[in-house]
């Protein structure tokens, strides 16, 4: 097991905002990545938090992630948007895509949005709660451009991404409903946390790189890789496809189908419908109903091992609540990797440290 640190959060940001300048980054951008990954890190989605660095860090060297780079309209037509990211870090370019398709579903009732080509868009959730935060409901169908990570059902080896599904549903003085989960069985950033601790993953998540099943983490993260399996079998693979050709084929115009491994940028491609349910529904009705299902699904005595039943979005906000009381924990492996990144970008290690107040 992996020593853990646990960081204030505001320490976390001093620290991260050190290192993301060596990326060059105007300051805005500085603050929206950082902003943006330490959240995922509250909510508990660490898979997609601050141990993303390394990756970008390498994937900035290489020249696959533009800095100081902004969304840019391809196709402008009201309620439809093509935009395209430029490669730039997903954590800008996502959140300007979003302001956009906000604006045009409020001004014609909806909108579908085709993000293209942007770097990693992290916690795709963070988009959801967006559109919610705007009264919107929204759908946003993602696919991965990267190395293969993902076995196809039946398959013996990996062929595409995690391909997230994400939706919002905003409710009437109460917290939104926020759903967002990957088509695989487990987010790829999560077996690399894993490996970091020395810590394997539950049975029936991986397979190695014969196609056996496997419970090492190491299979999704170093050579020789395996995969990791879709959740629920040929419904989750069916959804992966589904977020591949909307998010991929169609909105981003590029689909995963290639065995590289050489490459450290990560592109997503991002299918987003946006709703607003005052411009098609009778919003007392909706309303009504809405907060009565909740209220009659959630009102369901807990089984043995539950302390009561959650809808989706709960778990994300009683995580955010607990971390900011307690503090972040990074284990010790990644915070390492985050250092190792920062050497890399020129930024001095030791104020990293100092800023975060983690002894070495």
């Amino acid at each position: 097991m992996s020593l853990t640190h646990t960081i204030d959060v505001d320490a976390l940001h001093r620290a991260m905002h050190l290192l993301v300048r060596g990326f060059g980054s105007e300051e805005a951008e500085v603050q929206a990545v950082c902003d943006n990954l330490i959240e995922a890190n509250l909510t508990g989605h660490d898979s997609h938090g601050i141990g993303m660095l390394p990756r970008y860090t390498d994937a900035y060297l290489e020249g696959g992630l533009k800095p100081n780079t902004h969304v840019r309209s391809v196709l402008d037509a009201g309620a439809m948007l093509r935009l395209d990211g430029q490669a730039g870090f997903g954590q800008v370019v996502g959140r300007e895509a979003m302001a956009m398709g906000i604006e045009r579903a409020h001004q014609h009732g909806c909108c579908v949005m085709a993000l293209g080509n942007a770097h990693h868009l992290g916690r795709i959730g963070a988009w959801a709660e967006q559109a919610a935060a705007a009264g919107l409901v929204s759908l946003h169908f993602v696919n991965v451009i990267s190395r293969g990570i993902v076995a196809p059902y039946g398959g013996s080896d990996a062929r595409f991404g995690t391909n997230p599904f994400t939706a919002a549903i905003p409710l009437r003085g109460r917290e939104p409903m926020i759903l967002d989960f990957a088509t695989s069985v487990i987010a790829q950033g999560k077996t690399r946390v894993a490996h970091n601790k020395g810590e394997q993953v539950p049975p029936d998540h991986l397979i190695d790189h014969e196609g056996k099943p496997t419970q090492d983490p190491r299979y999704s993260v170093i050579e020789p890789f395996g995969a990791i399996l879709t959740f629920g079998a040929h419904k989750g693979y069916g959804m992966a496809v589904l977020c591949e050709l909307l998010g991929g084929a169609l909105a981003a115009g590029m689909a995963q189908y290639t065995s590289d491994t050489s490459k450290k940028r990560v592109l997503n491609g991002m299918l987003t419908v946006l709703i607003d349910p005052a411009k098609i529904a009778d919003m007392a009705a909706y309303e009504r109903e809405a907060l009565t299902f909740v209220d009659w699904v959630t009102a369901s005595p807990p089984r043995a091992g539950f302390d009561r039943v959650r809808i989706a979005g709960e778990p994300e906000r009683e995580s955010r609540a607990r971390r900011i009381k307690s503090g972040v924990p990074v284990d010790a492996t990644t915070w390492q990797e985050i250092l190792n990144a920062a050497g890399k970008l020129g930024v001095d290690v030791q104020r990293i440290n100092d800023a975060a107040g983690v002894k070495p």
